[in-house]
């Protein structure tokens, strides 16, 4: 048998239980723990005016490396060709790799077509290429015969796309060709470059 005090509590859970409910279906109720589900999001590569990281040292959003950390960028320094390429490097980041027309027009090769670079992308083509284009380029290697379609790179059509362009497909691939910016260095891939305009010239 309920006493007045069950009858109470339960009269009292009864309305929080009915008041709860509505016809909003966006709306998340009361929030026990707000700073679990609003938390500050803080981006590691931004450091705003402002920011309130009270977690790193001096407010950092980025954490300092660990000692002994290499650094990634490769080509530092005050040499002109370094900050060329790296100026390259990375713009060709920032082109989505459905632009392939940006790419053309704002990617220049920071590379000289030195016989030592076009010997460097002879040797990267014949690892990652010919076995699709061919040793001349003329899309006739091994794999072609089975994809069809490989394009001639002395071919009117192809004749003289500019870096940039071959840049941008050795990177994120057209058509059938599969994107090769995960398995060859921005460096080789613009070395890459320079031989495919030797074979361009066949």
């Amino acid at each position: 048998m309920f006493n007045s005090i069950h009858k109470f509590t339960l009269l009292v859970g009864l309305t929080a239980g009915l008041l709860s409910c509505g016809d909003d279906h966006n709306d998340t109720g009361t929030e026990f723990a707000p700073n679990m589900y609003n938390s500050v999001g803080y981006e590691p590569m931004t450091q705003l005016e402002g920011d309130t990281n009270k977690i790193n040292p001096y407010g950092m959003n980025m954490r300092l490396p660990v000692s002994g950390t290499v650094s990634r960028k490769k080509y530092t320094g005050a040499d002109s060709l370094k900050k060329a390429f790296l100026a390259q490097e990375l713009l060709a980041k920032t082109v989505p790799s459905d632009s392939i027309t940006f790419s053309a027009a704002v990617l220049k090769n920071p590379l000289a077509a030195t016989p030592e670079n076009i010997e460097a992308g002879k040797l990267q083509y014949e690892r990652f290429c010919q076995h699709c284009h061919g040793e001349a380029g003329k899309g006739d290697g091994l794999v072609a015969k089975a994809y069809k379609g490989v394009p001639v790179y002395s071919s009117d059509a192809l004749k003289d796309v500019n870096d940039g362009h071959i840049y941008h497909v050795i990177t994120h691939g057209k058509g059938r060709m599969w994107p090769h910016g995960s398995q060859i260095s921005s460096e080789n891939r613009w070395k890459i470059v320079l031989y495919v305009h030797e074979l361009q010239k066949q």
